[in-house]
């Protein structure tokens, strides 16, 4: 059964930091380009940050340029987000899911959307 299985969601304070993990199951992440998703309240589930199959290149969307990083452990078939400088309107509930990522105009990601697996999520809040 393929399963993709998010934890590390916390409560933390504005400027804290959390490690979202994404654990695959009964497939290899090696296979698939990775990536996280967030949905807030009243919001869809835009991608934040992928990671590329091939040779682990990555895209972040704006709001989360230097300040989440997206790995991965082949050996642990885990694919992480570390969030550091977190503010609240980074509460959401987080989801990791394969993905498919675009280049269009050449070398750097412009583009990833979500693909076939999905977990359930985890929580993130961010308050004082």
């Amino acid at each position: 059964q393929v399963r993709l299985v998010e934890s590390g969601g916390d409560l933390v304070q504005p400027g804290g930091s959390l490690r979202l993990s994404c654990v695959g199951s009964g497939f290899s992440l090696d296979g698939y380009a990775v990536g996280w998703f967030r949905r807030a309240p009243g919001q869809g589930r835009p991608a934040l940050s992928c990671i590329s199959s091939h040779d682990d290149s990555t895209y972040y969307e704006n709001s989360v340029k230097g300040r989440f990083t997206i790995s991965r452990d082949s050996a642990k078939n885990t694919v992480y987000l570390q969030m550091d400088s977190l503010e609240p309107e980074d509460t959401a509930l987080y989801y990791c899911a394969t993905a498919t990522l675009y280049r269009p105009r050449g070398s750097t990601w412009e583009e990833c959307v979500a693909a076939d697996y999905w977990g359930k999520g985890t929580v993130v809040t961010v308050s004082s």
